[in-house]
């Protein structure tokens, strides 16, 4: 029986040792379950995360870890899964900043506001303030013809008797036309060549003119057409010629009953409310139909009836044939409160023929901001705007050609409006304008001058596609009586009937008018989807298995701060700063320093244990005295 006891009996030593254990257990315990966890090493919080995320693929990484070629292949695998994860990341990114947008097509169907309707003459007008110049001009240049073609010039009979003014005036214009004389030039080195010289073949030949300017550095304007030569030559003269005059611009001479015969939209006729009057220097007079000075015309119908109508005169009566070398009259159809750019957007009327145009309203609506660099109103576009009407592409682009050419020459164009505190250029004033225009204007084309990139689309435009119909007008049975009528009416007398006059018919096709629109096609909802998408493609995973991964991130620098806070704690504790010490000191120093390169570690601990006694130990009672005498 003392056997027995004695085998149940364990030593006091090892049941301190149990007692220890059993309370580091618990302490540990204790710190794993606090508020805020850390990790003590990156392997631990590598385990802890591969073995609790939702994420696929990440449990191997540690069930596997026995096997090193298991894990080995899916550490390989898991991590080139993440790349090409955030390689689609990285493409889709990529698009969505570079703001792709859907395009919208509409078809509305509504009361259409009939367009503005600009009709000119082809007459260009001699005006009675230059009418001696003009006429001089032509004399001039019927010289230069005879001399270069041996074509002599008809010109009409004219009293050629003026006051002393108007001979100065002559008398500067031909000095003015003689520094700028038309001349054959040699077509490889624009070598000026001998009149009338027979060894020089006239195919090799190219007709210009030479501008200078004050410091003898010359421009040679050149042309392979003669005809052209001959049109751009007194075109610069006459330029000079009408920005001489005081306001020729404001000059009204026009005369709308002689050159509209007939004017109807909706079956309603026309009065002089309804259209505005200009003059372009090359197209004559200009009228404007359905422009903002009176109430807008809408279409309620499509068709020929719906629209307006034209009867118009084609005659060329006291006209400048230099400038004017075709017949008829030029139509554009443009929105309300633009200017007419004729040179862009018209085209010609024939004599004799009646022009049917249908129309197909189409607007565009561009989204601004980072979708694209249009402009609202253009405000914020660097150029100032020099027509009164509202902001398109055509008159931010002629604005900066003038302003730069206000800015390199000291005068301003005379085709485009004038800015503010200058004058049009005028040879008598500017001599060698010519010379900085044709300059400016090759840079301008070649875009030098920054005008094309400078300039924005409108974020909102309107555009018209025209089509057109020809048919013979009026026909030859009815051409009699049509021709006796204009002539009761309006006075038609002019010989040539057939190229006297024109009919021009103007209407919508269809009641139906196209919208283009934008819209984003990458919005944040589209990204939130896409980037899910690819994370469950290539992960199986949530936005929470996200999270998973934001919070190992969390906590791997958590875990790097505090081991580098550790390090560098120790490295101060190994370091103190101060003097060296004495050599008084060594002894203590040597005592002292196997005490400061051991670690320190701190460590709180909040458990309270009461330790069992050695009476707590032992039975109580007789059983204790008896196994004390057994002993």
């Amino acid at each position: 029986q003392s056997g027995s006891v004695k085998a149940g009996k364990m030593p006091e030593g090892e049941k301190m040792r149990q007692c220890k254990q059993e309370e580091e257990q618990q302490q540990k315990e204790e710190k794993r379950e606090g508020l805020i966890e850390f990790y003590s090493s990156y392997q631990e919080l590598f385990q802890f995360f591969c073995s609790n995320t939702t994420i696929h693929g990440a449990i191997r990484l540690v069930c596997s870890k026995k096997n090193k070629m298991k894990t080995a292949f899916w550490s390989v695998l898991f991590f080139l899964t993440f790349g090409l994860l955030y390689w689609q990341f990285g493409i889709i990114y990529r698009e969505y900043f570079s703001y792709p947008v859907n395009l919208n097509l509409n078809l509305n169907s509504d009361r259409l506001t009939f367009p503005a309707v600009t009709l000119c003459t082809l007459n260009p007008y001699r005006y009675s303030a230059i009418r001696k110049q003009l006429d001089k001009l032509d004399q001039i240049t019927q010289q230069t013809l005879l001399d270069l073609y041996d074509y002599n010039m008809s010109l009409p009979q004219r009293d050629w008797s003026s006051s002393s003014t108007q001979r100065r005036s002559s008398r500067s214009l031909l000095h003015h036309v003689q520094r700028h004389p038309l001349r054959r030039q040699k077509r490889d080195n624009l070598v000026n060549l001998p009149e009338n010289s027979p060894s020089v073949d006239k195919n090799d030949w190219k007709i210009g003119f030479v501008l200078c300017n004050e410091d003898n550095d010359c421009f040679h304007q050149a042309y392979s057409s003669g005809v052209d030569a001959v049109r751009e030559w007194y075109s610069f003269h006459y330029i000079n010629i009408l920005a001489q005059v005081p306001d020729a611009k404001a000059l009204d001479e026009s005369d709308f009953e002689n050159f509209i015969y007939a004017c109807r939209f909706n079956e309603a006729t026309c009065d002089k409310a309804n259209y505005t009057h200009f003059h372009h220097p090359f197209y004559g007079n200009c009228y404007t139909f359905n422009d903002n000075s009176s109430s807008v015309w809408t279409s309620s119908m499509p068709g020929i009836n719906n629209g307006l109508s034209l009867v118009v005169r084609t005659e060329q009566n006291d006209f400048i044939p230099l400038l004017s070398t075709v017949t008829g009259a030029r139509v554009m159809v443009h929105d309300q409160n633009e200017p007419a750019f004729m040179d862009d957007g018209g085209f010609n009327v024939r004599p004799g023929i009646e022009t049917s145009i249908s129309m197909r309203k189409e607007m565009t609506v561009r989204l601004g901001g980072s979708y694209s660099d249009c402009t609202e109103d253009g405000s914020d576009v660097p150029v100032q705007n020099l027509y009164s009407s509202r902001y398109t592409e055509q008159v931010c682009i002629r604005s900066c050609f003038q302003l730069n050419m206000v800015e390199r020459c000291g005068c301003a164009y005379y085709f485009y409006p004038l800015p503010d505190g200058a004058e049009y250029c005028d040879y008598t004033k500017h001599k060698a304008w010519g010379y900085c225009y044709y300059k400016l204007l090759a840079e301008f084309k070649a875009d030098v001058l920054g005008c094309f990139h400078k300039c924005r689309k409108p974020c909102k435009m309107t555009e018209y596609q025209l089509s057109a119909g020809y048919s013979r007008w009026p026909s030859a049975v009815s051409e009699d009586w049509v021709f006796h009528v204009l002539s009761q009416q309006n006075k038609y007398n002019i010989t040539s009937k057939r190229n006297g006059v024109a009919k021009v018919n103007i209407f919508f096709e269809e009641w139906n008018y196209k919208t283009n629109g934008e819209s984003p096609a990458f919005t944040v909802v589209t990204l939130l989807s896409q980037l899910g998408n690819q994370w469950s493609l290539w992960f199986g995973s949530s936005v929470l298995s996200v999270m998973e991964l934001a919070e190992l991130v969390l906590d791997f620098i958590a875990i790097t701060f505090i081991l580098a806070f550790r390090w560098f704690r120790s490295r101060q504790k190994l370091s103190p700063p101060g003097p060296p010490p004495s050599s008084q000191d060594n002894a203590a120093f040597q005592d002292e320093a196997p005490a400061l390169s051991a670690p320190h570690r701190f460590t709180v601990e909040a458990v309270v244990t009461t330790l069992p006694s050695y009476n707590s130990l032992e039975p109580r009672g007789p059983s204790r005295d008896g196994e004390v005498g057994h002993e």
